[in-house]
């Protein structure tokens, strides 16, 4: 009891000795702990080089975090993710997470990254380098790229072990499609479209900071388009002219529409339709003002499926005849007209192909063809074009060979080739069109067209070969589109 009562004697002797000095240090507490509540949001100037403070929102109550510069640059950058304030938007326009945005597909990587490593023999650990290099890892693991494409090969694991279904193609089969490059047609009004935006408000230009335009271009495999010509010549000559002659005019009207599909793949069909017609005066002819010098309209598709890398079988089909009738010099004498004579042609067989830059070579080689002929006015002598006195069908099996070519020699000069040669093996018939463009501009050309011909089977006249030759040398307007 006596003990106790000397204890507390003793506690309040201190108290009454300390009281004065803890009044005294009251403000130097006060003040320390100011301090430290100011400094809870900074760090000193060295750790300041490799740390920063972040507030921890999900703590209660909320304080500050120090997290590191290292940390943040490669792996804290991919907390966005689960933090719902950041915008959807930025995810999406974040090439690294394609693979989560596009039709679920089949990768190999998660599948290859969950694959168990092979074991190693032991080996010796060698001491640390941290004594010499504190900082020195492994910077490949800790890149933001290959974190995320972990993150992401873990969610397509999930979705493929969930719903392997849903996947709609796989990566090997993308790989393996070839890429094919198109050229996109000039906008005309491209220089309204880029100058008019520069006299719109402030105002407009800064709400659509934020709106994103798409443009979607659907694959179109058609191919169409086409060229016409107009060419003149004309040459007068007066009657006194000391070494004589005729004066003359001519006209001559080319036209070639095509349509073609290629799907870059298999299939290829082509369609090409031509039209010619031309007119010269002669005034040694007594009867008719004008003569026709060229008359033809042809109509030819082919039908391709690729065999190999540049062959393709190929059914083919041509039709052709003229559009006005034709009569001999000085004579009312018919010598051709419309559908007289008429070809059909059907072929099978095969096509290889060539382009180049300059060059575009399609030769067609068919065992299998079949010719229809038909002459349909009574007046045209059908022995001309191969058939019998009296008949108005021919039809002929046999072999075809066609040849198109088309060649640009140099930027002014294009060279046009058409090589056709049919045989029944009893008879043979060929054709050989040349065209050669020499281009001055865009509108105006000087066309040269040499066609040569073979047939065995039409009446011979006289002692004169089976050879025929026509040649037309002009000049005029000419337009492509």
């Amino acid at each position: 009891m006596k003990k106790n009562l000397k204890l507390l004697g003793l506690g309040v002797i201190m108290l009454f000795l300390l009281g004065p000095f803890s009044t005294f240090m009251a403000p130097v507490n006060a003040a320390n702990d100011a301090l430290v509540l100011q400094r809870a949001d900074t760090l000193s100037s060295v750790l300041d080089n490799y740390l920063f403070l972040r507030l921890n929102v999900e703590v209660d109550p909320p304080k500050m975090d120090t997290i590191s510069y290292l940390y943040n640059q490669y792996i804290g950058e991919l907390d966005f993710l689960n933090d719902e304030s950041v915008p959807m938007r930025y995810i999406a326009y974040n090439p690294n997470y394609y693979r989560l945005l596009v039709p679920l597909v089949y990768y190999n990587s998660p599948v290859s990254h969950f694959t168990l490593p092979e074991l190693e023999p032991l080996q010796v650990v060698k001491e640390p380098e941290w004594k010499t290099n504190i900082l020195s890892f492994d910077k490949k693991s800790l890149t933001k790229l290959s974190r995320v494409n972990k993150i992401v090969d873990r969610t397509l694991m999930d979705l493929y072990m969930a719903d392997i279904g849903a996947v709609k193609t796989t990566e090997d089969r993308i790989m393996g499609q070839k890429i094919y490059y198109t050229s996109v047609p000039e906008d005309k009004d491209v220089s309204v479209k880029t100058i008019s935006p520069l006299f719109r408000p402030d105002e407009d230009l800064e709400s659509d900071l934020n709106k994103v335009e798409n443009y979607i271009r659907r694959p179109n495999w058609w191919l169409t388009g086409g060229s016409g010509s107009l060419q003149v010549t004309q040459n007068y000559i007066s009657e006194n002219w000391h070494k004589g002659g005729e004066s003359t005019n001519s006209v001559l009207g080319n036209l070639q529409l095509f349509a073609n599909y290629n799907d870059r793949e298999r299939i290829q069909f082509e369609n090409i339709f031509e039209a010619k017609i031309g007119f010269n005066t002669v005034s040694s002819d007594t009867v008719r003002k004008y003569r026709i010098n060229a008359d033809m309209v042809r109509i030819s598709s082919k039908l391709g499926i690729r065999a190999a890398s540049t062959w393709y079988y190929t059914l083919s089909t041509e039709a052709n005849t003229q559009f006005v009738r034709n009569y001999k010099k000085n004579s009312d004498e018919l010598v051709s007209a419309f559908l007289s004579p008429a070809n059909l042609i059907l072929s099978l067989g095969m096509d290889y192909k060539l382009k180049k830059r300059n060059v575009n070579l399609s030769v067609i080689i068919s065992p299998a063809s079949y010719n229809f002929r038909y002459v349909h006015n009574h007046r045209v002598d059908v022995t001309k074009f191969g058939l019998k006195e009296g008949r108005r069908t021919l039809h002929d099996v046999g072999s075809k060979l066609e040849s198109r070519m088309e060649w640009k020699i140099a930027s002014f000069i294009e060279w046009k080739s058409r090589l056709w040669f049919f045989t029944n093996y009893k008879r043979a018939e060929g054709e050989w069109e040349n065209s050669f463009d020499f281009i001055l501009n865009r509108y105006l050309s000087t066309k040269l067209f040499v066609h040569a011909r073979f047939d065995d089977g039409v009446t011979r006249v006289g002692d004169r070969s089976y050879f025929q030759l026509k040649e037309m040398l002009s000049f005029g307007l000419n337009y492509r589109w």
